[in-house]
């Protein structure tokens, strides 16, 4: 496992991006107390070391609805028949490849997997089970559950440490 020497200002860094990464550089050196060439320099420390995986632009999906409709949200429990590391490893990659899979996570107990799912409407969530689980003979059980409201959508790590 490779040392991360990181410090408070670093960790203050990446919340301050966790929370807005569209600010410049600027704006980011006078939220963070620093100078702005030292900021820069940090942040591109940052990238290099793979702490900063990307970034991404949330979008309001109701504000879209108007032009995109509202789409279906559903969270996946899936199941396999076998699941030897060759075939939780094959139907991640199946997983991950399909656009519609905003989130793929491997749990236990329980189902071998929990997915995101975001579909336009019904007959597109139906066309998403056809290709990536019916047409899998090692998937077991799949358990489709709908959302009605997100309460809380906040994509953002805890950086700080309890007391």
């Amino acid at each position: 496992m490779e040392f991360l020497d990181i410090d408070a200002i670093d960790l203050r860094l990446l919340e301050l991006l966790q929370e807005d990464a569209s600010l410049s550089n600027q704006a980011l050196a006078e939220r963070a107390h620093l100078s702005p060439p030292t900021c820069l320099r940090r942040v591109k420390r940052l990238r290099e070391r793979g702490l900063i995986a990307r970034e991404v632009a949330l979008l309001d999906a109701d504000r879209l609805a108007p032009l995109l409709g509202h789409g279906l949200t559903v969270v996946v429990e899936l199941s396999l028949e076998r699941q030897s590391a060759e075939a939780l490893d094959a139907f991640e990659a199946r997983a991950v490849a399909e656009p519609r899979v905003q989130q793929c996570y491997r749990v236990s107990p329980g189902p071998d997997f929990v997915l995101i799912v975001r579909c336009a409407d019904m007959p597109d969530y139906l066309s998403l089970t056809q290709r990536l689980f019916t047409g899998d003979a090692n998937v077991r059980n799949v358990k489709g559950f709908f959302s009605t409201r997100c309460a809380k959508f906040q994509p953002s790590l805890p950086l700080s440490r309890p007391l």
